[in-house]
């Protein structure tokens, strides 16, 4: 069953797309209104894809039930894996989705905060066809250790932008950064940022992300 989803559509028939990965316990409505403040070029018709993760028991908040990507459990950092997987495929059914209507896969950036980021990490490092771009927002990389075993070639270019809190309590920057240098190992294009803030978005944060979105997404922006 596909996943529960936002979609915000352009006035102008859609050339790109945007496929917005939330975080742990929130929804496809999370980042729902920073579409309006990151006022893209006229030219890009972007759609806004904002899917809802299956609710699922999470370890780490005492087995509640929330929705989220995958399960955490501080004892045990791998064991998300088999979950992480099967987020992954269901994000990448959006992608299919989206290129059955029309737009191509070098104009869909993937985007994901937290959790969220882990699953765009996953998938867009490993996506078989070329993606416009990984957005990864106070999020780290999934047991980059085995990096080399799921990288693909066609997107062995894709510009990544990876920004973080220098105050994070849930995800401490130097995870972050130990994912950043572990990509840059393999030559990944990075945008790093790093902001006064803790596990949020600033606004000085979503201009650099308009920035280099727009950049993305721009009808002749190449593949």
């Amino acid at each position: 069953m596909a996943l529960e989803r936002i979609e915000i559509e352009p006035s102008a028939p859609a050339n790109a797309a945007v496929i917005w990965l939330h975080g742990l316990g929130a929804d496809g409505h999370d980042f729902e209104p920073i579409v309006p403040e990151l006022q893209l070029p006229a030219t890009a018709a972007v759609r806004f894809v904002f899917p809802h993760a299956p609710i699922r028991a999470v370890t780490i908040n005492g087995g509640a039930e929330m929705r989220a990507w995958f399960d955490i459990d501080l004892r045990a950092p791998l064991a998300g894996e088999a979950d992480i997987r099967a987020s992954a495929k269901e994000i990448e059914a959006l992608i299919d989705e989206q290129r059955r209507r029309g737009i191509a896969t070098q104009r869909i950036v993937l985007a994901g905060f937290s959790q969220g980021g882990v699953i765009a990490l996953q998938l867009g490092l490993s996506y078989r066809e070329p993606l416009a771009g990984i957005m990864a927002l106070s999020t780290y990389l999934h047991d980059p250790e085995r990096l080399v075993d799921r990288i693909s070639l066609e997107n062995a270019g894709i510009p990544i932008f990876m920004a973080h809190g220098l105050m994070d309590p849930m995800i401490p920057i130097t995870r972050a950064v130990t994912s950043r240098e572990a990509l840059r190992a393999f030559d990944y294009r990075i945008e790093w940022h790093e902001y006064a803030m803790g596990h949020s978005v600033c606004l000085e944060e979503i201009k650099d992300i308009s920035r280099w979105l727009g950049a993305r997404v721009a009808p002749d922006t190449p593949a």
